[in-house]
């Protein structure tokens, strides 16, 4: 397994719309490994392909730490290829988001409190569950990723502007991380 470096937040390749995972393969089920191994040695919840550059229709998550916490159901590590959302319900529920892609920043964003998804998992064995709680909020952000939607984009100008200072640091590859960060490459 190895520890692939993630894309930082101002890369345009965030931005794109990911394509449909055709098929399952060695390659795939490597690839999905690499999630997971960068995932937890980042610290992170969650890890979309994209996050890492590929603009494939595919994320992997593991809420169980912040689930034991709050006393809401495990769900252990899960895969998630070419999600989609069938409906969302509950209260909208405003609570702070962070990302691996936009490192030290976080903020409140509103989402629904529960999610039914349509999925594959990593056997390529179809799904379609309703989640809740934080699960929930980690399904919606990164098929937000899928989507080439940033939690930032959910903050008034006012809030993005409070982030400014930490977000410059980020476009000069001056925040500091424990995992590897692939800043935008800038022109010469």
């Amino acid at each position: 397994m190895a520890i692939l470096p993630i894309v930082t937040y101002d890369d345009d390749l965030l931005r794109k719309k990911t394509e449909p995972v055709a098929e399952n393969s060695a390659s795939l089920q490597t690839f999905i490994a690499n999630l997971f191994e960068t995932m937890y040695h980042s610290n992170g919840v969650g890890l979309a392909a994209p996050q890492v550059g590929e603009l494939q229709r595919l994320f992997v998550m593991d809420a169980d730490a912040i689930t034991e916490e709050l006393n809401e159901a495990d769900v252990g590590p899960l895969v998630f290829i070419n999600p989609e959302v069938v409906s969302t319900s509950g209260q909208t529920v405003k609570l702070e988001e962070g990302c691996l892609s936009i490192p030290e920043v976080r903020d409140d964003v509103k989402r629904p409190e529960k999610v039914r998804v349509r999925y594959l998992d990593g056997d390529f064995k179809e799904h379609e569950k309703e989640f809740d709680g934080w699960v929930s909020r980690i399904i919606q952000h990164e098929i937000d990723h899928l989507d080439g939607i940033l939690f930032l984009d959910y903050l008034s100008a006012f809030r993005k502007r409070l982030h400014r200072k930490d977000l410059k640091k980020i476009n000069r590859g001056e925040m500091p991380t424990d995992y590897p960060l692939v800043p935008k490459k800038r022109p010469v």
